[in-house]
């Protein structure tokens, strides 16, 4: 019995270990693609969003709060602040560079299309804030740039004085 419990314990050990360095990633992953297709489909090339994208800001989406349906202010500089926010923070989330900040901006976003589309919470809105707060709670991870610059910065900085 004592074998066994030692081996579950070793087991479980293992597990968490290979978690600790997966999950992180995944999470992001997982929490990146779909900002970043939504992203792809607001810009007709560089630099330049599509008419469709400036169209949904003004025409279709609209804010949903306390039982009314009110027009978004400013549409045409939301429509521009969320495509660039769509393609600039997944890619910051999958290589792991400001990545707590970048969690934080989609969990922001996540608030608002939800305010845009409540009927989306379950099926959508209710995981993106999940995985959003995970990565601000757990931070980006071994496998991620953020840990790299930690390193370095140690090097340079031993005593760990800022």
């Amino acid at each position: 019995m004592k074998n066994l419990k030692h081996g579950i314990r070793l087991l479980l050990g293992w597990m968490a270990w290979g978690a600790y360095a997966v999950a992180p990633i995944a999470l992001r992953i997982a929490l990146a693609v779909p900002f970043f297709r939504s992203g792809l489909t607001k810009w007709d090339s560089f630099l330049e969003l599509s008419p469709a994208a400036t169209f949904l800001f003004e025409e279709q989406f609209k804010l949903h709060i306390l039982g009314g349906v009110y027009d978004l202010p400013a549409p045409d500089t939301l429509a521009l602040f969320d495509g660039v926010a769509e393609i600039v923070l997944p890619i910051l989330l999958v290589v792991g560079l400001a990545t707590r900040l970048s969690a934080l901006g989609l969990l922001v976003m996540t608030g608002v299309i939800e305010l845009v589309v409540p009927e989306g919470w379950a099926n959508f809105h209710l995981p993106w804030a999940a995985m959003a707060i995970s990565i601000i709670a757990i931070g980006p991870g071994p496998l991620s740039l953020d840990n790299l610059v930690d390193k370095v910065c140690r090097l340079w900085n031993p005593r760990g004085a800022a």
